[in-house]
């Protein structure tokens, strides 16, 4: 067996471990990737925590350490186990995990340590283990519901936008400035407050009218929420049985299921299941 064969035979096997969480051995590896991800994030944590830091600030700082140099292994390792490095360094993915390796090494320079808990985004790979990329489906339905019911909505929300400046202008007038309704704007700020039923409290009408007000407006808060999820799901119902009629009918093909078998020559992935080339450059999955 020649030195070429024996190499492409190991950076195969690694691309198989690294990048597919469909095999045994690959879904292993982004389990206990996961497992150091949200251990990073805990230490970071744990560190701003000024006690703990106190206390255990050497084993924090060493248990960063410990996993830095981990994701450093695995970030060269994704690099040299595809045919085009480029693709991956450059890719969504590639991008987040050179972000959540390099704070670390930052810190010496500059205090960028805190930059640690970038490592949360890593935790989008939970994607690819729980193979939620088949149902990118159900979740570019969802996108094309919220676009085509844009515009109810933005007439919804400029209708908020009115009723919050004629509800502040009057509460402006109704409670004034010894009541904290100093000006005009702050008063629509307070009713845009209410009126989402979030009530932060800093501001309250002391006036029998003003509170008569301030109930009318918190009412009309909770039936205002109801408005927009009504709209979207009103056009999500539409837009999905309108889809299923068409795969019904033959104008529209059955969703494919797709696994994470990624291609070790272009990096692309979300593969049809048993597909035997990629279907971005062509090249064979199984080599």
């Amino acid at each position: 067996m020649s030195t070429n064969t024996t190499n492409t035979n190991w950076r195969n096997k690694l691309h198989e471990i690294i990048y597919e969480a469909d095999t045994p051995a690959g879904k292993i590896f982004d389990i206990i990737l996961l497992i150091f991800i949200i251990a990073s994030i805990a230490l970071v944590m744990l560190e701003s925590v000024n006690s703990i830091d106190t206390k255990y600030h050497t084993i924090l700082y060493y248990g960063e350490w410990i996993v830095t140099i981990l994701f450093s292994i695995e970030y060269i390792a994704r690099v040299i186990t595809v045919r085009k490095p480029w693709k991956y360094i450059f890719s969504f993915y590639g991008i987040i995990d050179f972000l959540s390796t390099i704070p670390m090494y930052l810190s010496f320079f500059a205090g960028a340590h805190a930059l640690v808990t970038l490592r949360a985004l890593r935790l989008l790979r939970i994607f690819r283990i729980l193979k939620i990329a088949r149902y990118l489906g159900a979740s570019n339905q969802l996108k094309d519901s919220i676009v085509a019911s844009r515009v109810k909505i933005a007439v919804f929300l400029f209708a908020v936008v009115i009723s919050s400046v004629i509800f502040g202008t009057i509460m402006y007038l109704v409670e004034g400035e010894e009541n904290g309704f100093t000006n005009i704007p702050k008063s629509v700020y307070w009713c845009i407050v209410t009126l989402t039923t979030v009530g932060f409290g800093d501001i309250a009408p002391q006036t029998p009218l003003g509170q008569f007000i301030t109930s009318i407006i918190m009412i009309l808060g909770y039936g205002i929420i109801a408005v927009p999820t009504g709209i979207v799901s009103a056009e999500y119902v539409r837009s999905s049985n309108k889809r299923e009629k068409e795969i019904a009918e033959g104008k529209l093909p059955e969703e494919l299921q797709l696994n994470t078998q990624s291609c070790s020559n272009c990096h692309a992935a979300d593969h049809v299941d048993k597909a035997k080339h990629c279907h971005n450059c062509g090249h064979s999955l199984h080599t």
